[in-house]
């Protein structure tokens, strides 16, 4: 009867540690894999530049992996990974002087602005999203391109794989940050 009784104890012991490990599991790869750092203000931004929150966590993600002081080998910056060409460009739309393109804040605006003006540009987020990586330019001659584009609006082709793996890691994030957070990230009913 002690042998029995020893057995239920570990098995009740191990499934506890079990189903710990599963739950906090869980929540660790929310918190690890897929962060919500700067929430309110990537929230924020996301919400006056009219964009899909998750969209913006998943593009912070890809481009810094939330490192405010990242520097990319092309010279992108901060979390939004804005070059100084970028961010002069934004700050002379906004009408600003002096700006640090590394505090988050001023990161997120601009680079959201920038996202914003591609968008406006484009007409197709996913287009938008290759021209924030690989230059307007570039998409703009891979749009006039029959191999690359049918319609002159959408890419049915991306040439460059470092442009093809980017869209690919935003759509991954965006579905993971959905599926993760979404009443979170969900606008309210009423927002305008």
């Amino acid at each position: 009867m002690r042998f029995l009784y020893r057995a239920v104890k570990r098995f009740t012991l191990i499934l506890l540690i079990v189903l710990s490990l599963f739950f906090l599991s869980d929540c660790a790869v929310k918190k690890f894999f897929y962060p919500l750092k700067y929430k309110d203000e990537i929230i924020g931004y996301a919400d006056y530049y009219g964009f899909d929150r998750a969209l913006i966590f998943s593009l912070v993600k890809t481009e810094s992996g939330f490192n405010e002081k990242a520097v990319s080998g092309k010279g992108a910056k901060g979390l939004m990974q804005l070059t100084d060409s970028t961010a002069e460009y934004v700050a002379l739309k906004k009408g600003e002087t002096e700006y640090d393109i590394f505090r988050p804040e001023t990161n997120l605006d601009f680079g959201c602005f920038y996202l914003r003006y591609l968008f406006l540009e484009f007409a197709d987020i996913e287009t938008a999203l290759c021209a924030y990586n690989a230059g307007e330019g570039r998409v703009r001659e891979w749009l006039n391109d029959e191999e690359y584009s049918k319609d002159g609006t959408s890419l049915d082709k991306i040439p460059f794989e470092e442009t093809e793996n980017y869209l690919k890691k935003i759509r991954e994030s965006l579905f993971k940050y959905k599926k993760l957070y979404g009443k979170l990230l969900d606008k309210p009913e009423n927002f305008e």
